[in-house]
């Protein structure tokens, strides 16, 4: 079986059309015909079917993608490691973030890593833990890097770079500030403000709320964690959030961190990569970066 024939299932799923699948490949349409048949040839089973004009997979032909999936991103990864092994100085870093890191810790670490390494390109993709680990699992990015309770993945390879525990915020005239000992059912009479159901920051809360049998009593729900700030600066509503994320507004006095009570599963910020996946010297000198990063912020 050759790798184009892979190739060619995967773009049919895509595009339906073997026009289309011949001109992204650069091949003349009889022959992806010719590829075609011989892969149903060689595995005994159709895997191709024409619908109205289109080309679609069989049962058979998305049982075959899901591996044609793996082995074409493996093999695009096998020819970019070895195209740039012989150099750090250019190449392209795909790294997927979780927003807390992605906001907070990323940005000056990019900064000087950019400085140091200009001909390295860097793409980053911002989005969810959860995304970004099957992201990993697809072989999509290089590295993922995210604000997460423990998980185990077995893919999955992880380095905590350090802890990013979650707080209780208010605005500094809220009612709760003058409580000296804040319970869970003072929490249950605010109104609260909740983060996306994709975040683990509500995955956390979601389980403090069921540990400690809290039922909110308001809630608004949003999928930014800057507008959820922006919320709670105003007064009325508070929230769980990420210390990283409330540095600057803490240093500023615009609002306050206190304990949130009870006892709460541990969150950290970790560097994550498939254990399938060759890392090229860009992303080992990326990761010597951060790891010298965690050291001098554990020194401060």
């Amino acid at each position: 079986m050759n790798l184009i024939k892979l190739q060619i299932v995967e773009l049919i799923d895509r595009h339906h059309h073997m026009t289309s699948v011949a001109e992204i490949l650069g091949i003349k349409q009889p022959t992806v015909t010719f590829h075609m048949k011989s892969l149903e040839e060689e595995m005994g089973v159709r895997l191709f079917e024409s619908r109205s004009g289109k080309t679609f997979l069989t049962e058979a032909g998305q049982a075959l993608l899901h591996y044609s999936v793996k082995i074409n991103a493996l093999t695009q990864e096998a020819r970019r490691v070895v195209r740039e092994y012989d150099s750090l100085y250019r190449g392209t870093l795909h790294i997927g973030a979780s927003y807390v890191p992605a906001t907070y810790l990323l940005p000056p670490i990019l900064n000087a890593f950019s400085h140091e390494f200009p001909g390295i390109r860097i793409h980053l993709s911002v989005k969810p833990s959860p995304v970004i680990r099957d992201m990993l699992v697809r072989h999509q990015i290089d590295l993922g890097i995210i604000s997460s309770e423990p998980f185990v993945g077995s893919q999955l390879q992880t380095e905590t770079l350090c802890e990013d525990d979650l707080v209780l915020i208010c605005a500094p005239q809220h009612a709760l500030v003058q409580r000296e000992d804040v319970q869970p059912e003072h929490i249950a009479q605010v109104p609260f403000a909740l983060h996306g159901h994709e975040s683990s920051t509500r995955r956390l809360t979601n389980q403090w709320l069921e540990q400690h049998e809290v039922r909110l009593r308001g809630t608004v729900e949003m999928d930014s964690l800057e507008a959820i700030k922006q919320l709670v600066l105003l007064g009325g509503h508070i929230s769980f959030m990420s210390r990283m994320a409330v540095q600057w507004e803490e240093q500023q006095g615009l609002i306050r961190v206190l304990p949130i009570p009870g006892e709460q599963a541990p969150r950290h910020i970790y560097t994550v990569h498939n254990k399938d996946r060759h890392p090229s010297v860009q992303i080992n000198r990326f990761e010597e970066v951060l790891r010298d990063w965690s050291l001098q912020a554990e020194l401060t």
